[in-house]
């Protein structure tokens, strides 16, 4: 500090003010809400403004809400400021957060985090009912696995990893968090991540892995790191 502060009271007060929530957009803002230009292409141009879909986004990353959330939040400080627009729905939102260079950018953070890895069905290869009804031939689909790594606090996939249907969950960790260059403590999953080859991967971050054991689970060697999960699994059961 340069100058010592004189005036308490107003200091005091704009610390207080600090807080408040109340968000009121501008007139200009308002009236640039709805897209009046047309793109001159095929298909229907886009009813809401970059503008609007921009500070929705703004709104979204400054109070960590999800889209559906932020659809309804949006909504109600529209109503508040007795207005007939409307909030874009969480799916627009969704598709033109793609396009849409947003001035706003969360910060990277900084310190540990905790991720959250799991995998999903993605696709399905193979002919459709048509054919298999026109020509009566069996179906033959193969499926596709999404791995997916998630940053437990914000929410956001920092890894990603499409593999083959006979790939396992835990031979899939390590390409998911291998790449990450910040710091991890811990890595949660199902048990399918409960092998030998996942607590490796994990140790190897210097994170702690957390998996559920089997039913039948066994201790191993001493001093290993999940002796402590199928010892509490023992007392209290999964």
């Amino acid at each position: 500090m340069k100058k010592k502060i004189r005036n308490w009271s107003q200091y005091n007060r704009a610390l207080v003010q600090r807080g408040n929530i109340n968000i009121w957009l501008s007139e200009s803002a308002i009236s640039k809400w709805q897209n009046t230009e047309k793109h001159g292409g095929r298909g229907r141009s886009n009813y809401y403004s970059d503008l609007a879909i921009e500070t929705c986004l703004t709104l979204r990353a400054v109070f960590h809400l999800p889209l559906r959330a932020l659809e309804g939040f949006v909504n109600s400080l529209l109503t508040m400021m007795d207005t007939s627009l409307q909030s874009p729905g969480y799916s627009c939102l969704c598709k033109r957060s793609k396009t849409l260079d947003v001035q706003y950018r969360n910060s990277a953070g900084k310190g540990f985090i905790d991720i959250v890895v799991d995998s999903t069905g993605l696709k399905v290869y193979g002919n459709g009912e048509w054919h298999t009804r026109k020509h009566r031939a069996t179906k033959r689909r193969t499926w596709r696995k999404l791995h997916l790594a998630v940053d437990a606090t914000s929410h956001d996939i920092v890894g990603a990893e499409l593999s083959m249907v006979n790939v396992s969950d835990g031979e899939a960790l390590a390409d998911l968090i291998r790449p990450l260059r910040r710091n991890i403590d811990r890595v949660t999953g199902d048990g399918a991540y409960d092998t030998r080859s996942c607590y490796e991967e994990v140790a190897a971050k210097k994170a702690i892995m957390r998996a559920p054991p089997r039913d039948n689970a066994q201790y191993w060697e001493e001093g290993h790191p999940r002796n402590n999960a199928v010892f509490m699994m023992h007392q209290i059961g999964l």
